[in-house]
């Protein structure tokens, strides 16, 4: 069970793949605590970006549901049935706290809390056969991943309430015509493309880009003076970083 989550670190970038191809990336408990454990490694070495990806034909099915059901049902794995539920939670806190840019690659199925987790992320990228599912309310569960305040901040309300409410499967040109994914290219590309859009973004300013995630993430939920303090803040801060210095040299000499 080591290797359900891969980690790599290239210079900047870290890989993060799961790694349950013959299991379609079905999700348990030990696979949530490997992803929590591989996103905070990841934070730890200071990963500009992530790239996010899933071997095999899916990239996940989301929750494996025989284990689901042997949770629910035997009342002996209470605990682990309650840790299992926390950590999709966990794993969410996780991915916000990262301060680097996380990109994620879609492909195949991407279902329920399989999809839902992905939220966390900063951009995202899906192949033409990514196929995104909500069912949870069909089979009389709820969602995840603070899944019910992300969605809707990513797609607006109205959408986000048809996708969990009906619960009905959405193609990759679906989910790019609603903003859901940034991008959508073919299945042979996809590796090239998220690892161009890695190198993009590691060329940026490295400070820089950790407030533009951080205060992305957060000044949504704050009144329009609290911004505007934190933005002062980030512009002197960043403003007083020899990097920039370097960087505005080289503009001014163009």
């Amino acid at each position: 069970m080591e290797n359900i989550v891969l980690y790599e670190k290239e210079g900047d970038i870290g890989f993060i793949t799961l790694n349950k191809p013959e299991q379609r990336n079905t999700i348990t408990l030990q696979v949530l605590q490997k992803l929590i454990d591989t996103f905070k490694l990841s934070r730890k070495n200071e990963d500009v970006c992530v790239i996010y990806s899933a071997n095999g034909k899916d990239f996940t099915v989301g929750a494996d549901l025989k284990y689901g059901y042997e949770l629910l049902t035997n009342k002996t794995r209470l605990d682990e049935a309650i840790e299992f539920l926390e950590s999709w939670q966990i794993l969410t806190r996780a991915m916000l706290a990262h301060p680097g840019i996380i990109i994620i690659g879609y492909h195949g199925w991407v279902i329920g809390g399989g999809f839902e987790h992905t939220l966390a992320c900063d951009i995202r990228i899906a192949a033409t056969d990514t196929r995104i599912m909500l069912p949870e309310l069909g089979v009389g569960l709820f969602f995840s991943n603070g899944s019910t305040k992300l969605l809707p901040r990513i797609i607006g309300e109205g959408r986000a309430k048809e996708l969990m409410i009906l619960g009905n499967e959405i193609s990759a040109e679906e989910a790019l015509n609603i903003g859901l994914v940034n991008q959508v290219c073919p299945p042979t590309s996809l590796e090239r493309i998220l690892r161009k859009t890695a190198n993009t973004i590691i060329s940026k300013d490295h400070l820089a880009l950790k407030y533009a995630k951080q205060y992305l993430n957060e000044n949504q939920d704050l009144n329009i003076e609290s911004v505007l303090a934190r933005e002062s803040m980030a512009m002197i801060t960043t403003g007083q970083s020899a990097e920039l210095k370097k960087r505005l040299e080289k503009f001014v000499k163009k």
